[in-house]
């Protein structure tokens, strides 16, 4: 069926004019009774900030979504249009979606009175009716509301006051659907101001004239928890007309952030057909637990957060690491090893926002720190109850092992060989075989990078593993060492 192309049409259509607030509840009303999932591509939040999603819209409601960096908050408000009917009409040549059935613009006052029922409707879908913004300070109510346009009133022979001499801005172009800012507490006070006076009597002031733009919009905002409540950078009567604050937070266990990091990361190289990537578990937890333990890291800025970008830009720099080796040594397989998540440090340094501790240590040191502390939390986790002490017996005999991050896994396989039960202990509670080389090795790597994070081998700056001294391995030999040689320094 045709959509009606006039205003005439449209009335003999029986279509009803919702405000936007009714028509997503409406919407969301048949989803919720059909069972559907509200939210594509949002894992965690089903039990928290969903609910709570559902409960503003219901209760049509302005929101705003409270979160650190990269919890999914700009997805979540994006998707918001699918509450949205699929097509909307307008009057046609409208800015501002003018309703056929009660224009707000003067221009859409004036099709109606010049042509009646022969009035042309135009049909704008949903997508198009959602509008974004990013505050910053520079922001102006000429960006967010409108402004005078003198070009206008002078081909028109209209006076500056004349509603019909305004371009109109992209609050007043989102009407009749939603219209979201980003990072609200960056947005200067005075526009502020401007957005609550709209929101609540739906006039403003542009350039000293008054204008009613008595808009029918959702409006949802999303700002950081710490310049929200803290820095009180939003104006008490703009709270005070938001309806919800909803807090999203991150993955609350590992194996959900690694599902989530699974979906968002570029794994599948299109590019490289010939060749299979494969991330064994052990490697994406300990992935997902170095973001972990970076969030409970007191030297790295807790407002600022570890965002999910950081497990995610890990994980594709570890597997790209994994690919040149596989480039250069001519194998099929793309098997990422502890050695690519060291190599893939460049990912994770300029994510952590350090405090005063972290600054004088170091973002790299302090990275090189996490991967050890990680590895060794998963590695008990594979390993608990296994025994690795023929293995690190040998590396106490003086022996060490090298295993270089572009070597063939045929070549480093002939390096582990070598080493007491290794191989076989590593097998023991993983389900692959013996002849999956690549990642046998990437296996071999992780049991001794946590047997190095339980200090019971060393690990040098190229990679290489040894052994550790006494005073490394047992704290209490270590202050006791550190005694003697202040005794005799004395």
């Amino acid at each position: 069926m045709k959509n009606p192309k006039t205003l005439a049409e449209l009335k003999a259509s029986g279509y009803v004019s919702r405000s936007v607030k009714d028509e997503m509840r409406s919407n969301l009303i048949a989803k919720l009774k059909r069972g559907e999932k509200l939210f594509d591509g949002i894992l965690g939040f089903e039990e928290s900030v969903v609910p709570q999603i559902v409960n503003a819209i219901l209760a049509k409601h302005n929101f705003i979504l409270l979160g650190l960096r990269g919890q999914a908050k700009s997805r979540i408000i994006r998707q918001l249009t699918q509450f949205l009917d699929e097509e909307m009409p307008i009057i046609a040549g409208s800015e501002v979606n003018d309703n056929p059935f009660e224009p707000l613009s003067a221009y859409g006052k004036s099709q109606i009175e010049l042509h009646g029922d022969e009035t042309k409707i135009d049909w704008v879908t949903r997508e198009n009716r959602f509008v974004e913004k990013l505050a910053t300070p520079d922001v102006t109510i000429a960006d967010i509301i409108g402004d005078v346009d003198p070009i206008k009133a002078a081909k028109g022979g209209h006076l500056l006051s004349d509603e019909l001499t305004m371009h109109f801005g992209l609050l007043p172009r989102a009407n009749r659907g939603i219209f979201a800012m980003n990072e609200l507490p960056d947005l200067s006070g005075k526009i502020q101001v401007g957005l609550f006076n709209i929101m609540q009597e739906g006039d403003v002031q542009i350039k000293g004239y008054p204008v009613r733009l008595p808009l029918d919009l959702l409006l949802v905002f999303s700002a950081n928890p710490e310049d929200y409540t803290a820095r009180g950078k939003i104006i008490t009567p703009l709270k005070d007309r938001i309806g919800a604050e909803i807090m999203t937070h991150y993955p609350k266990d590992i194996g959900l952030g690694t599902a989530i990091t699974k979906q968002e990361a570029w794994i599948k190289r299109g590019d490289l057909e010939d060749f299979a990537v494969e991330i064994p578990d052990f490697i994406a937890e300990t992935i997902e637990q170095i973001a972990f333990e970076a969030r409970d890291d007191q030297r790295i800025d807790k407002r600022s957060g570890v965002s999910q970008r950081f497990s995610i830009s890990v994980t594709e720099a570890a597997v790209s690491n994994a690919e040149r080796r596989a480039l250069i040594t001519n194998e099929k397989e793309i098997v990422p090893r502890i050695s690519d998540i060291y190599a893939a440090l460049p990912a994770m340094t300029g994510k952590m926002e350090l405090e005063y501790e972290g600054e004088q240590l170091g973002a790299t040191r302090l990275a090189k720190e996490l991967i050890k502390r990680a590895a060794g939390i998963i590695f008990e986790g594979f390993f608990l109850g296994i025994d690795f002490q023929p293995t690190v017996d040998w590396f106490d005999n003086g022996n060490k092992l090298l295993l270089s991050e572009t070597a063939s896994a045929e070549e480093c396989v002939m390096l582990l060989e070598s080493v007491p039960e290794l191989i076989d202990s590593t097998l023991v509670p993983l389900a692959f075989e013996r002849k999956n080389k690549a990642k046998l090795v990437a296996a071999c790597e992780f049991v001794l990078e946590g047997l190095y994070a339980q200090n019971k081998i060393s690990r040098n700056e190229e990679g290489g593993f040894e052994a550790t001294t006494k005073a490394k391995r047992d704290r209490r030999g270590l202050i006791y060492e550190d005694l003697t040689d202040l005794d005799n320094f004395n």
